[in-house]
């Protein structure tokens, strides 16, 4: 599936800003949604609840990337047949150009492995209504809930000089 072009004035294309994939497992306990996310322990994010995933290597796809960070950050693993594209957010840091990036956003209900704590994460699971977003990045409410609500959206969202809190938000359906 291709992902049709956001263009914005001043802001740089998609095409330019530095891949990212994120690998959200999803389950049912007791009747209630729920969503593995992660307690970043180092690097970008640090201290902040967070997607598992990372940098989309050299000759990968996004969804390949989002396999194998899953596995590297927690344990789990999945199959690139049981990840879907649930959306995708192009983030931009006006005042940190290099830290923008355009970010697929995949989920999965079909994993094996233990899930463990890593160096980089301690994975933990919330339900859909409970999310952490006081312990997130400030713009995980602007596209999270809707993600995990089925809807398949590209969103932007453009970070106010301080690098936290989010100065614009907007998002099309991807279908």
């Amino acid at each position: 599936m291709s992902i049709p072009p956001v263009t914005v004035p001043d802001l740089p294309t998609r095409e330019t800003l530095t891949p990212i994939a994120l690998c959200f497992p999803l389950r049912e306990r007791d009747g209630v949604p729920e969503v593995l996310l992660g307690l970043k322990k180092t690097g970008f994010g640090v201290g902040r609840m967070v997607g598992l995933g990372g940098h989309v290597e050299p000759g990968e796809s996004d969804a390949q990337a989002a396999c194998r960070e899953l596995a590297e950050e927690s344990g789990l693993t999945t199959s690139l047949e049981d990840v879907n594209l649930a959306g995708v957010v192009d983030f931009h840091f006006p005042a940190r150009p290099a830290w923008s990036m355009a970010t697929a956003l995949f989920t999965t209900r079909r994993w094996g492995g233990t899930l463990r704590e890593t160096a980089e994460i301690a994975p933990e699971w919330f339900a859909h209504q409970q999310l952490p977003v006081e312990r997130m990045w400030a713009d995980a409410e602007h596209w999270l809930p809707r993600m995990l609500a089925g809807e398949r959206r590209h969103t932007v969202v453009v970070l106010a000089d301080d690098n936290a809190t989010v100065r614009a938000s907007w998002s099309v359906p991807l279908d």
